[in-house]
């Protein structure tokens, strides 16, 4: 017990880092390699392309980090019980939490009890509730869009600077091990490598982003937590599936899905904890 929660305390660390790391490159590789050597002359044909391609990636990374601090600053904790509940030895749920009554949960890497606890995001190092799903699935909107953008701006660049044609559907499948073989052979720099490398990271991040949005959604639509599915309970939902979005993305939601801004209300956190069994 003891060695798997150090596990995932310290990938409650490195999670993050990763992540703004990873943000970090995107950012710079745009803006000093793939903007630069696609579109070398800004004033040529097709005219705009350059300023388009910059006003899109920061639209999409203004709202991917956007709504990551958003899911960070609108906790899912309640804010009415500070106190620290002791688990039972014999206690049935994951490692991470254990079930409270009324829907709640203590999460012990966040040490807090959590409303409507949806999961804990290792990426954002705090739990997923009934606050902050809203902002949670936006950013896996907008993460997915900018990794799947960079994926493509970064084929581009491969094409035009080193004249990789992906004509081939195989290309993409055989680029990583034939590139690393030729990096040690002396054929491949290793600048082409890591981006190569940065095009799986970005094929990777945007796939399971844009499945986490789709399983969030699907829950928020049947008004479900994933905590409620491993448990095999079947919530008698006794709203619509519109009205269950209209919970969780507010009446504002189209201002919400170009801006990462407060769209529903929370000021009854406590009392919706509660009507959950």
């Amino acid at each position: 017990m003891f060695t798997r929660m150090l596990k995932l305390r310290l990938l409650n660390v490195v999670a993050p880092v990763y992540f703004f790391m990873a943000t970090a490159v995107t950012f710079v590789l745009h803006f000093c390699l793939f903007i630069p050597t696609i579109f070398p002359n800004p004033d040529t044909w097709p005219r705009g392309s350059t300023a388009l391609h910059t006003v899109v990636f920061l639209f999409l990374m203004f709202n991917a980090l956007g709504n990551y601090i958003m899911t960070i600053r609108y906790t899912a904790a309640s804010p009415s019980e500070t106190v620290v509940p002791v688990c039972s030895p014999h206690c049935s749920d994951k490692v991470d939490a254990h079930y409270l009554l009324n829907g709640r949960h203590f999460c012990k890497l966040c040490r807090k009890v959590i409303l409507k606890r949806d999961h804990h995001c290792f990426f954002t190092g705090n739990c997923i509730g009934n606050k902050n799903m809203r902002y949670f699935i936006m950013f896996c909107i907008y993460t997915s869009c900018i990794c799947l953008y960079s994926l493509v701006l970064g084929v581009a660049f491969l094409t035009v600077e080193y004249s990789i044609s992906f004509e081939n559907p195989l290309t993409f499948l055989t680029l990583l091990p034939l590139s690393t073989g030729y990096f040690f052979t002396g054929t491949v720099s290793g600048l082409q490598l890591f981006l190569v490398l940065m095009l799986y990271v970005w094929l990777g991040i945007g796939l399971v982003c844009a499945g986490f949005c789709c399983q969030q959604v699907l829950l928020v639509a049947r008004g479900q937590t994933w905590c409620q599915m491993q448990r095999g309970e079947l919530v008698e939902n006794r709203s619509p599936w519109r009205a269950n979005l209209k919970d969780v993305f507010g009446t504002r939601w189209i201002l919400g899905l170009i801006l990462p801004l407060q769209t529903a209300e929370t000021c009854s956190e406590d009392t919706d904890g509660h009507k959950q069994d």
